[in-house]
């Protein structure tokens, strides 16, 4: 939000400069982010001076340039070539001297410098009015008055505004600062706090006069809830035309473009007193009645900006007796607004419910500076205030009469709300005791009205305009910015406590974890809970019917709560492998949000992400590069289960349409981790194009497994005995089958199954590819022998020979 000091200071008068000011806003909560300069002329008209022609002769080598020389007021005449067709002796004319920077309509600098032109030395540059940015035309040199002395600045002669400009980064809650009076209020507290005693100065409507009653508009409003407070007058024998410097001056210091004078009186008004109001062109209104209300669904209407939107039945409208007319608090309508040969308006000035406003504003993707101050809550005692100091405005600057009286349709009122502060509490949470004296003074620079006082504390009433202040706590907050966070004495004596916590509470299982990846070059992630819900449609296992939507979003991208943190973090690999750093390790700790039919859940997990090569290039790895690849994945995720205390668990094949190949780690009958490389095709919907692993582990079934018992086995007394196959399969075989075959075959000594190798190439016939797989065997009771395995072996053999056609290689 852009705030003129000029501006500012109309409200409030202080000689301090930017730079003080800027300091205690931010002290006050309202954090300027940055002080801009703003001149109405860029440049301020710096170099230019005025000079006197003293003589004009043609050119002697160019028919349409002219040679002068001009006294610029120290006495030396200068010779300047000048290609304007009315320059002439004796003229007093703006001078751009040797040196001077001037900028062309697109706002490129450019510099004078002394030069030859046809072989005539040229000191300088005289002007039109569009070279200096005092106007559009270039018909000709500017002649100025012929009084003006030689050498005179011209930034003298013409009215050039400098200002300077606070970019102030507001906080939605601060609905009440989102103008140049709620900031000022801000100030002057400030001030106030610092003993320096300053008034709010708000421009006055007593001269706000009816002129005559001949243009009437019928005014209903049908439902009150969704608009609470409505205003309305009309104004005729208007004039639309530009509007005059001064207004043009405060708005474009602050960002916006004029455009005529009854619009830029409306934004004028929107960002004095942050009130937000429009102007229908009253020719235009069918019937000379408005009407707030809601319409069909699917009836179709044509915005400002010329798009043909289709309304919701909850879009509150601006309408005539044949139709919408405006989409209320948010945008105009084509078809209704002010134009150049518009005589009489309807001005209107109301409070909208935020609500309302806000999904209508969503759900058509339109953002204004009215919808902005409407969703977060407007102050609805200045309703009719802003629309007489409007009206004002626009018999100013536009001529014209008040032609009505104002309707002010205002059912029930918006209360005040009431609000008990506790003096102990106030000092507890502040962690200091304020003089209740300093508390009074505080809260009534903030228009907190005092109702009854005593010893416990105070009864007060908060002004309907702070929105966010409705609660005791929030009363404290106002007190301590405005009495100022640095203001606040900390002692010198640390105190500290020691919990008696759980070894394996959450926190503490996650610091231990994020501490072993992190030794390991992981890197962690926190991903946005909120993301698109077409996420879901990438895998058959999410279900778009337990999306958990959000009512009001900011956009498609952000509408649903994520059923997995897969799509998170390949969002944040596609990020960083498009900024040239393709090497990752990232985990996360977070959750999944489900609607299920029984209700809402949350799912904690902890998910591993790792692509690209394994170490990063240095001049001490002499070796080749090696990507990151399954294996080293698999360790990871089992240093973590190992970390942990949890073994005896299995790897299974696990069925999932995200993975090519996947691995799940369970135990008993729980799936505590599946891991392995993500598909290419989902890895493509991120323009990912190199191999991505990714680990999803169960959280909450990991803290279950996780005792604070220290539990141990014996180390077996008998060894145990590998064996690998080499397996030439078909392209169709998954390792499943083989992992499902061997257990059936050998259930009692076969202990581990582990696929180490996979390879599709030369050497193979077509479509076949080789599974290396090893086997674990061991006998708790005793030691096996040759005969054993070998027995177990020819099994499994036999086993993969008859039910796949498994062919050792």
């Amino acid at each position: 939000m852009k705030i003129s000091y000029n501006w500012l200071k109309q409200f409030i008068k202080t000689d301090w400069n930017s730079e003080e000011t800027a300091a205690l806003l931010t002290d006050l909560g309202l954090e300027v982010e940055a002080v801009e300069k703003y001149q109405s002329v860029k440049g301020g008209l710096e170099g230019i001076v005025v000079g006197h022609v003293l003589t004009c002769v043609q050119h002697p080598n160019a028919d349409r340039l002219k040679v002068t020389t001009v006294d610029l007021g120290d006495g030396v005449p200068v010779q300047i070539v000048c290609g304007a067709s009315n320059v002439d002796a004796g003229q007093k004319v703006p001078v751009a001297t040797i040196g001077t920077t001037l900028y062309d309509k697109d706002g490129n600098s450019f510099v004078i410098k002394k030069g030859k032109i046809r072989d005539q030395e040229s000191h300088g540059m005289i002007c039109a009015e569009d070279e200096l940015g005092l106007g559009t035309s270039h018909d000709g040199i500017m002649v100025l008055d012929e009084t003006l002395k030689s050498g005179t600045p011209v930034s003298k002669v013409f009215n050039i505004e400098n200002d300077e400009v606070f970019e102030i980064g507001l906080t939605p809650n601060r609905a009440d600062a989102m103008s140049h009076m709620g900031v000022a209020r801000d100030l002057r507290a400030g001030l106030l706090q610092k003993n320096i005693t300053t008034e709010l100065i708000t421009p006055s409507v007593s001269n706000f006069r009816i002129d005559k009653r001949t243009l009437k508009m019928d005014v209903s409003v049908q439902d009150s809830k969704l608009a609470p407070r409505y205003c309305g007058v009309t104004i005729s024998n208007i004039t639309v035309k530009p509007s005059p410097e001064w207004l043009q001056n405060r708005l474009k210091a602050i960002g916006l473009t004029p455009k005529n004078n009854i619009v830029d009186v409306t934004n004028y008004v929107l960002h004095e007193l942050g009130q937000p109001l429009h102007a229908f062109d009253a020719s235009k209104i069918k019937g000379n009645k408005v009407i707030v209300k809601t319409v069909e669904a699917g009836t179709k209407f044509t915005t400002l900006d010329d798009v043909e939107r289709t309304l919701h039945e909850e879009d509150l409208m601006i309408c005539d007796e044949n139709g919408p007319m405006c989409f209320a608090g948010v945008f105009g309508g084509k078809n209704s607004g002010v134009t150049e040969t518009t005589s009489s308006i309807f001005l209107e000035s109301a409070y909208f419910n935020p609500v309302t406003i806000r999904k209508t504003a969503k759900r058509h993707t339109l953002s204004t500076d009215a919808s902005f101050r409407f969703e977060r809550g407007i102050d609805p005692t200045i309703t009719e205030y802003a629309l007489k100091r409007a009206a004002i405005l626009i018999l100013e600057v536009a001529g014209g009469e008040i032609t009505s009286d104002v309707v002010d349709i205002y059912p029930k009122k918006l209360e005040d709300f009431s609000v008990v502060l506790n003096f102990n509490k106030t000092a507890k949470i502040i962690g200091q005791e304020l003089p209740k004296e300093t508390i009074k003074k505080i809260l009534a620079s903030l228009d907190i009205k005092i109702n009854s006082v005593s010893d416990v504390g105070l009864g007060l009433t908060i002004p309907a305009y702070r929105v966010d202040v409705q609660r005791e706590i929030d009363v404290i907050e106002e007190i301590l910015r405005v009495y100022g966070y640095n203001n606040i004495n900390f002692s010198k004596k640390f105190n500290a406590s020691v919990s008696n916590s759980p070894r394996t509470e959450d926190y503490k299982v996650q610091n231990i974890v994020a501490n072993q990846l992190t030794s390991v070059g992981f890197n962690e992630m926190m991903a946005n809970s909120l993301t698109t819900p077409d996420y879901v449609e990438l895998s058959e296992k999410l279900n778009a019917d337990f999306n958990v939507m959000m009512l009001n979003p900011l956009s498609k991208d952000l509408s649903a709560m994520r059923q997995s943190l897969l799509f998170s973090g390949l969002e944040a690999i596609s990020f960083n492998i498009n900024r040239r750093n393709a090497d990752l390790k990232l985990f996360e700790f977070g959750k999944s949000y489900h609607k299920f039919p029984s209700g809402y859940e949350e799912h904690k997990h902890l998910t591993l992400f790792i692509t690209g090569n394994r170490l990063a290039e240095s001049w001490t790895n002499t070796n080749p590069q090696k990507t990151s690849d399954f294996f080293l994945f698999k360790g990871y995720v089992n240093a973590i289960l190992s970390r942990l205390g949890i073994e005896k668990t299995q790897n299974k094949p696990v069925a999932s349409d995200v993975f090519a190949e996947g691995v799940a780690v369970v135990l008993g009958n729980e799936t505590i981790v599946e891991f392995g490389t993500i598909k290419k095709s989902i890895a493509k919907e991120f323009d990912i194009k190199q191999e991505v692993f990714y680990a999803d582990f169960d959280w909450n079934r990991i803290l279950k497994l996780i005792s604070n018992k220290i539990k141990f086995t014996e180390i077996p007394k008998y060894p145990e005995v590998r064996r690998d196959l080499a397996l030439l399969v078909d392209d169709s075989v998954q390792f499943d089958a083989i992992y499902n075959i061997a257990r059936q075959s050998e259930k009692g000594l076969l202990k581990g199954i582990n696929l180490f190798d996979v390879y599709q190439g030369n050497n193979l016939p077509e479509g076949k590819k080789s599974y290396a797989v090893s086997f674990t065997i061991q006998d708790a009771t005793k030691t096996l022998t040759d005969v054993q395995i070998d027995k177990i072996m020819g099994k499994l053999q036999k086993s993969f020979e008859t039910e796949l056609g498994a062919v050792l290689r």
